[in-house]
């Protein structure tokens, strides 16, 4: 449990440096003024920005919103694909003083018209297209859907326009600090959660990403994840900001395509799902020592990076770091060290940024012994201030001591000193089988490892006589996999026989969210359907 007392955490922040107390333009405007012809931001489209092209450009976005009456203090809904015009936007908002609200490219006319309502949002940008789906029809609907007055500027066009609400609340965050930003739970189990950060939050995830993995004005970072997520936003598009790296931007995944940037542009760094590190490994050529060329870190978030996966890494990129990347919209990240070896990598989800406080709590809220399984809680400098909109579920979500729970699953172990966090499942992804509460976590894990076997969720379906059966769902790589070779391999790996699965259902693709975790709610669904 934490020494320092709750009163005084955010003081000690300062003190210690975490919390830096400027905002990202500030930092931003001495990278133009110290070399103005740097390139800031190029896409896989064509375009490119120097650090003084994209100041301007931003100013001029700020500008025109300014013109259709956005104030500083409003909220600016963001929903656009990754090009150069993203962090145009990105960077307009901040510079008047506007709060961004990013979500992704591919989200719905219903959910943009339900966050449109739930945060307030004054203005609306998004793109008339996007691979067919129709994005600006998404975002007229989405105007419709809120009733709101908003400001409408599809990024295909000179200036915005004014839809027709008659509604135009403020954004409701009475009682919160000054929030910076806006960004969405990823919404594998409901509707999105609008998280809010201060610039201090933000900026100090991006100090400890910088001072972990040396990321300096000279390093690249390739950005596939969409930049509408926290992933993409918080350390692709804002770090470059923060750092002054060049920010390379992939618009749609293609991992072929990925290696050609990344070996083109030199990039060094990258946060993206670790099903896009597998897709690099598997497209990559036999024997091709230099297939991730430059790149010096992979962090791999949404899912624990198998050890097959690192070993095939370390044969085509050994010069590329990767590790896991656990962290919440919410704030709260863990890494593992650059030094660190394989086995620990493979065993942990790493130790936290500076500051970040983590204990483990009962369903009282109270911290359990140290080195046993409970919900995973979380204080620190990068932790989010509120829900807008909803603020008693943060609330809810406290204990007494000021820790936020996560509802995930997780031990806490002290390796040479340091502490570092095991993974065990989610609280909502437990399978109740005969009362027996089962974590499919393990299962997983084990099962990703089977060569047969592409992508793996392990979920509960309903049963009569136990409540729920143990299914395993998998994404075959090559030849389809059967129920009693898998079931031997868990044995092998020493997994006990209550809990190796008792039904296999192999479907050609996941369902997935924008930055490529597995919907488990779907799979249920269609599960208690198609599997009765």
């Amino acid at each position: 449990m934490s020494q320092i007392p709750q009163g005084t955490a955010t003081d000690y922040y300062r003190q210690q440096g975490w919390w830096p107390n400027e905002p990202v333009t500030a930092r931003f405007a001495r990278l133009v003024s110290a070399e103005p012809s740097v390139t800031a931001v190029r896409d896989d489209q064509g375009q490119r920005l120097n650090r003084a092209e994209l100041w301007r450009s931003a100013e001029h976005a700020a500008a025109t919103l300014a013109r259709y009456g956005v104030e500083a203090g409003a909220v600016v809904l963001i929903c656009l694909p990754n090009t150069v015009f993203w962090q145009t936007a990105y960077l307009g908002c901040l510079r008047l003083g506007a709060i961004p609200a990013t979500i992704p490219v591919t989200t719905d006319p219903e959910t943009l018209g339900y966050v449109a309502d739930l945060i307030g949002a004054a203005a609306l940008i998004a793109a008339p297209d996007y691979h067919g789906n129709s994005a600006g029809a998404a975002a007229y609907g989405a105007a419709e859907r809120s009733g709101r007055s908003l400001v409408l500027w599809l990024s295909n066009a000179d200036t915005p326009v004014r839809t027709g609400g008659q509604r135009a609340e403020a954004t409701p965050r009475a009682g919160l600090p000054d929030i910076a930003q806006l960004m969405f739970t990823s919404s594998t189990t409901g509707p999105p959660k609008a998280v809010a950060h201060t610039e201090n939050t933000l900026s100090a995830v991006n100090l400890g990403f910088a001072r972990r993995f040396d990321l300096t004005a000279s390093d690249t970072i390739f950005m596939p994840s969409p930049l509408g997520h926290s992933v993409g936003s918080w350390h692709g598009a804002r770090l470059s900001l923060f750092t002054g790296a060049e920010l390379v931007l992939q618009q749609r995944w293609e991992p072929r395509h990925a290696r050609e940037l990344i070996n083109a542009h030199g990039a060094t760094f990258t946060a993206a799902a670790t099903p896009f590190l597998k897709d690099l490994v598997d497209t990559a050529a036999d024997g091709d020592r230099a297939a991730l060329g430059s790149l010096r870190t992979f962090l791999c978030g949404g899912a624990p990076v198998p050890p097959a996966l690192l070993e095939q890494t370390a044969v085509c990129a050994p010069n590329t770091f990767v590790s896991v990347l656990w962290g919440m919209t919410e704030g709260g990240v863990t890494t593992c060290l650059p030094t660190d070896p394989a086995s620990l990598v493979a065993a942990s989800a790493g130790t936290g940024l500076p500051g970040l406080e983590l204990c483990t709590v009962d369903e009282r809220g109270q911290p359990v012994e140290p080195g046993t399984e409970g919900e995973l809680a979380m204080r620190g400098p990068g932790v989010f201030v509120g829900y807008i909109g909803q603020p008693e579920l943060y609330h809810e979500q406290l204990t007494e001591h000021g820790f936020f729970r996560t509802g995930d699953l997780a031990r806490l172990d002290e390796v040479d000193g340091v502490e570092y966090l095991k993974l065990t499942g989610r609280l909502k992804d437990l399978i109740v089988r005969g009362g027996v509460n089962i974590s499919p976590v393990p299962l997983e894990n084990a099962l990703a490892a089977h060569p047969a076997v592409r992508r793996v969720a392990v979920i509960g379906v309903p049963d009569e006589r136990l409540g729920e059966r143990i299914c395993a769902v998998v994404e075959p790589s090559s030849t389809l996999p059967e129920l009693t070779t898998l079931t031997q391999w868990l044995g092998q790996r020493g997994l006990p026989q209550r809990h190796w699965p008792e039904k296999l259902w192999v479907i050609d693709g996941m369902p997935q969210n924008a930055t490529g975790k597995i919907r488990k709610v779907d799979l249920r669904e269609r599960a208690a359907k198609e599997l009765g």
